[in-house]
């Protein structure tokens, strides 16, 4: 009894510092049209992202080639509020899959060590999510 309580108390511990961040899915916004604010975060493991579906018609996709080596792939549905708990550090991209080519994208920082300056961006991107990602790695690297 007296170990089952101790691992109450570690677990419950750990828990309690975890954070849960929102981002909204939006056709308009800050910073224009069919984009996710904010579109840069910083989260511990462990933490999680709260995805908003503000307006309907947008998700949440990890981006092939950007992602940890051996994290869970992100997929929220279409057009639904949707938890994401960080687990991998690294950085990830995520996109619309509807409004990638219109360069609704995003990125994701789980560590402290995770820097989006040391990513290198996937040949394939279409243009406006290349350009998108680029002014975001721009304004956050370390």
């Amino acid at each position: 009894m007296k170990g089952f309580l101790v691992l109450t108390l570690v677990l419950v511990s750990s828990f309690a510092h975890a954070e849960t961040f929102e981002v909204k899915m939006l056709n308009r916004g800050e910073k224009g049209a069919m984009i996710y604010e904010p579109d840069f975060l910083r989260v511990a493991p462990g933490d999680t992202i709260r995805f908003l579906a503000s307006t309907p018609g947008h998700n949440a996709r990890t981006i092939a080639g950007l992602a940890p080596e051996g994290a869970e792939e992100i997929k929220t549905p279409l057009g639904e509020t949707a938890d994401v708990v960080a687990e991998t550090p690294g950085i990830y991209g995520l996109k619309c899959s509807p409004h990638y080519a219109m360069g609704m994208v995003m990125m994701i920082a789980v560590g402290e060590e995770a820097d989006p300056g040391e990513l290198v961006l996937p040949d394939d991107l279409p243009r406006r999510a290349r350009q998108r990602l680029e002014e975001i790695i721009t304004e956050n690297r370390k």
